[in-house]
């Protein structure tokens, strides 16, 4: 049985932003911001909420009648209940023989052509501990893109408007920052073990270097777009963000409705139909939340049982990452033109480079995380480096039919020029001709 290590990094991450978000409102409330002071609180206690209710509707605390559970949940203390929990039950675990053993069939991964199928028997200990883990990785990814990736926007964007970065912030920030790509690494491992949920899935510390470097400079180069463009151009960052937030919060919908798919109703047993709507409204705006700072490796997919698509799109993906850096080149050049002199000491030039650079250095590490860090690799029926080239291709394709196009547009249009120069040049010869005879006949 594993130590239950990705529960206490989440409560570590969870209570530290808390009490910094807490201590930098204060902070603000000194100061006399308060508008700094109430959107600070907002990104704060919101996910909190939705935290403690995500853990409640996971471990169905309701059905149970556990009134204790509940009140301290809504005291905000549920996450660190259940870290306890979760602690008392590995180390006590092995003490009493588990009166019920269920058992699980995992395949293992294809070796020389051949998977093998292991079956393991899973106690009540193991399985309640399992619960736990499951329910903190998605509180993790709530918490990661619903609080902490508009908060480092909020306290960044007041860090470039005052020209100061102080120690409570900066450290507020780091700690955002680490949040949103431990929510974003989680996120991956779920998708994963989702998607390949028939394999015994380990993942190795390779993979998880890649993950994380991939995450850090994606999130880090989308929010520094994210501010600079804010900075400069107020109004147009809320139509950017509003267009990227409906945008990737209909598309499952849309997705949903052309194929016709009856209305999932295996969610939860006690939910009512509007129950599940709002649960599943819920789903697709942290999926929308997730698409906005990066790319959500897993995809919404509300015809699926699981709500998780289980094929791995590489073109969707390919389309994601293009349009994104076009997106964040086409707002780094708005930034450089409508720059103040507020950005005077700043080399613009060079900021715009980094930036780009940054964001390709994610995707640099996220081809290396597929083509060679992925625990599943064995198993793509083709590779993310074969989407790129097939992608390159269309685009190539298309631009040589649009040149091709353009070409005998300009032929269609000097061509009638070409005949009216010749009909003239045929008159000229004509009257000429018409002259050499008339002299010939006078001489004559």
């Amino acid at each position: 049985m594993k130590f239950p290590g990705s529960v206490l990094v989440s409560l570590v991450l969870f209570m530290s932003e808390t009490v910094a978000a807490l201590c930098l409102s204060a902070g603000y409330h000194d100061t006399g911001n308060r508008m700094w002071q109430t959107l600070t609180l907002l990104f704060a206690l919101v996910p909190c909420a939705l935290v403690q209710l995500s853990l409640v509707f996971i471990h169905r605390d309701v059905s149970r009648d556990r009134p204790l559970v509940l009140l301290l949940h809504l005291l905000q203390l549920g996450p660190l209940v259940r870290c306890v929990e979760a602690l008392y039950i590995y180390f006590h675990a092995g003490r009493v023989e588990d009166p019920y053993v269920s058992i699980t069939k995992k395949r293992q991964l294809p070796k020389d052509g051949h998977s093998e199928e292991v079956e393991k028997e899973v106690g009540q200990t193991e399985g309640k501990l399992l619960t736990h883990r499951s329910a903190f990785s998605r509180v993790s990814v709530i918490q990661a893109f619903l609080g902490s990736a508009p908060q480092l926007t909020l306290q960044l964007y007041i860090s470039v408007l005052q020209q100061e970065v102080t120690v409570a912030r900066s450290v507020f920030m780091v700690l955002s920052l680490l949040s949103i790509v431990y929510g974003a690494l989680r996120c991956n491992i779920l998708a994963i073990k989702i998607k390949y949920d028939d394999y015994n899935v380990r993942v190795k510390p390779a993979a998880y270097l890649c993950i994380f470097m991939w995450r850090s400079f994606e999130i880090a180069t989308r929010v520094t777009v994210l501010v600079l463009f804010g900075s400069v151009l107020k109004i147009w960052v809320f139509v950017v963000v509003l267009l990227n937030f409906l945008g990737f919060f209909l598309y499952p919908w849309i997705l949903f409705w052309l194929s016709k798919s009856p209305f999932p109703e295996n969610i939860e047993k006690e939910l009512s139909r509007l129950g599940t709507t709002i649960v599943l409204c819920l789903l697709t705006f942290l999926y929308a939340g997730i698409n906005m700072f990066c790319w959500s490796a897993a995809q919404v997919e509300l015809s699926d049982p699981d709500l998780i698509s289980k094929s791995q799109n590489w073109y969707r993906m390919t389309v994601y990452y293009i349009v994104r850096l076009m997106e964040n080149a086409f707002l780094l050049l708005m930034w450089y033109i409508y720059r103040t002199d507020f950005y005077l000491y700043v080399c613009a030039p060079m900021l715009f480079l980094q930036l780009l650079i940054g964001y390709c250095m994610g995707i640099f590490f996220m081809l290396v995380f597929y083509q060679f860090c992925h625990p599943c690799k064995k198993l793509f029926s083709s590779s993310v480096t074969e989407a790129l080239l097939s992608c390159f291709k269309i685009l190539y394709l298309i631009c040589q039919h649009q040149k091709s196009s353009l070409l005998t547009g300009k032929v269609v249009i000097k061509s009638p020029e070409k005949t009216d120069e010749a009909r003239g040049s045929s008159k000229t010869i004509d009257s000429q001709n018409r002259n050499i005879h008339q002299s010939v006949s006078s001489n004559a």
